[in-house]
């Protein structure tokens, strides 16, 4: 196993990592930003304002897009798992 494929194999998990948590992250900071617009126009300065609707534009980007995260997490297990013949011989 040479420093080479040991970094290609963390490079590429970083990469799946970041590609299944983009879509919750992009979510929350779209309703974020959103919510934050509408207290700053009605002047409603409370933090707790923004947590549900946080929580519920989550949920259904999850409900959307979790089959497409977990189809891209599993297929990143099988290849890794069929690739450790290769890594270790």
């Amino acid at each position: 196993m040479t420093p080479t494929t040991i970094i290609a194999l963390g490079r590429e998990a970083l990469y799946i990592a970041l590609l299944v948590a983009a879509p919750m992250f992009i979510a929350a900071l779209a309703t974020g930003l959103l919510i934050s617009i509408l207290q700053a126009a009605t002047q409603i300065n409370e933090a707790t304002l923004s947590f549900v609707p946080k929580l519920v534009i989550m949920f259904g980007t999850l409900v959307m897009v979790g089959p497409w995260m977990i189809t891209l997490l599993t297929d990143y297990i099988r290849r890794l798992f069929e690739s450790i013949p290769n890594v270790i011989g």
